[in-house]
């Protein structure tokens, strides 16, 4: 079996097998690599950019060269190799606990539980709970479930497709330090520097590919195209900007604005201003496109492969 049959075949089982089991409960790769990240911190900590830099070389290169490692000792078995592929994607991609956690923030807005949705909203991401109502949460759900669109499956599958194994860990691994210390705290600010501006190149094609195929797969696909090319350049993230940008336009809403971080306000620009305020049903809309764009990206990824395969036997 060809590399790129292997990589296809791996990659689907991998997605195939998020869909039905989602994340592992307890063991998760992910998550000790997270805790070990977090040992490495505690020792090299310093408000300085050079040690940041260390920290994210020392996670994110071990992380890639362990993987390395496992990819070169099983590419002699190509069942072997699959095996490994489809476990890799299954620890790496995140689409179904995303589209679960945002269920169950939707389930307590629609039942009036205001309070359950604030305690269920940090498990998507880190804003502050408390600081919105429920209008707020629904939008905030809706942004989340498109950032992490790219970043827990669309990214990962495209370094999957460049390279192996190797890719779906780098760039796991790269994604994961950027959310511990990429974030703009005191003290994270200098630390965090390296892993939030390697998490930007990484992120940079997942998240043009998840913007063109949310326009694809979204229901006005020339509103998402404005909004993205209208609004993106003015969010302060370049790869969340068109992201969420082309899906606010493919849902037919209205995302951006004021937003608080841990007491720390942000005001962000709005995207698809022509859009509605985003309704508590919008969320399930919102899963089911991330859904769709995960799967497109699995076709794309791996007919992408596929082709440079093709070219590089005829050279």
């Amino acid at each position: 079996m060809r590399a790129d049959r292997v990589f296809a075949y791996g990659a689907a089982a991998g997605l195939l097998g998020d869909l039905l089991l989602g994340d592992p409960r307890r063991g998760h790769p992910v998550a000790a690599f997270g805790r070990a990240a977090g040992a490495v911190e505690r020792s090299l900590w310093h408000d300085h950019r050079g040690w940041g830099a260390l920290h994210t070389a020392v996670c994110g290169g071990g992380a890639t060269a362990l993987a390395v490692l496992a990819h070169r000792s099983l590419r002699s078995s190509r069942a072997a190799s699959l095996a490994l592929t489809a476990a890799t994607t299954w620890a790496v991609v995140g689409g179904t606990s995303l589209g679960r956690e945002g269920r169950a923030v939707a389930g307590a807005l629609a039942a009036g539980d205001l309070r359950g949705a604030r305690e269920r909203l940090p498990h998507l991401c880190g804003r502050d709970p408390e600081a919105l109502d429920a209008d707020g949460i629904a939008r905030a759900v809706v942004e989340s479930v498109a950032e992490n669109t790219s970043d827990a499956v669309v990214g990962a599958l495209v370094w999957g497709a460049v390279a192996g194994v190797p890719g779906l860990v780098a760039f796991r691994a790269v994604n994961t330090l950027d959310a511990m210390v990429g974030h703009r705290s005191p003290r994270h600010r200098r630390f965090g520097w390296a892993s939030a501006r390697l998490d930007d190149v990484a992120g940079w094609p997942g998240a043009r590919l998840t913007a063109l195929l949310a326009a694809v797969a979204g229901t006005d696909p020339g509103g998402a195209v404005r909004a993205w090319r209208a609004d993106a350049g003015r969010h302060p993230s370049p790869n969340a900007g068109p992201v969420e940008a082309s899906f606010a336009g493919a849902l037919g809403v209205r995302l951006g604005g004021t937003l608080s971080y841990a007491g720390r306000i942000e005001h962000r620009p709005v995207l698809n201003g022509a859009g509605r305020t985003v309704r508590v049903a919008d969320i399930e809309r919102a899963v089911r496109l991330s859904r769709r764009v995960g799967w497109l990206a699995l076709g794309v990824c791996a007919g992408g492969r596929a082709l440079l395969s093709r070219k590089g036997r005829g050279a």
